[in-house]
């Protein structure tokens, strides 16, 4: 059997349970972390996710979670200054 494709590929996978609460896999590092803000690196580019009350519940080298309230969920380029 072969590896699924986003497992080759290191795509993200970002899955949503509700509004409180979601699990990304795949992901590069941490870039920035607040309460109302968290930036992750990805293998191209970030994924920002804002609301209110956002923590870390946990993370490993393959996965985390991210609990609150997640108002808004953004791809992106980094930017190249």
């Amino acid at each position: 059997s072969s590896m699924p494709k986003d497992v080759v590929l290191g795509v993200p996978i970002v899955t949503i349970t509700g509004e409180f609460e979601m699990n990304i896999e795949n992901y590069r590092g941490i870039i920035e972390y607040t309460d109302s803000l968290i930036r992750i690196k990805l293998k191209s580019g970030q994924l920002k996710i804002s609301g209110k009350r956002l923590e870390i519940a946990y993370y490993t080298n393959e996965d985390m979670k991210i609990s609150g309230f997640i108002a808004n969920i953004q791809f992106g380029k980094e930017q190249q200054s």
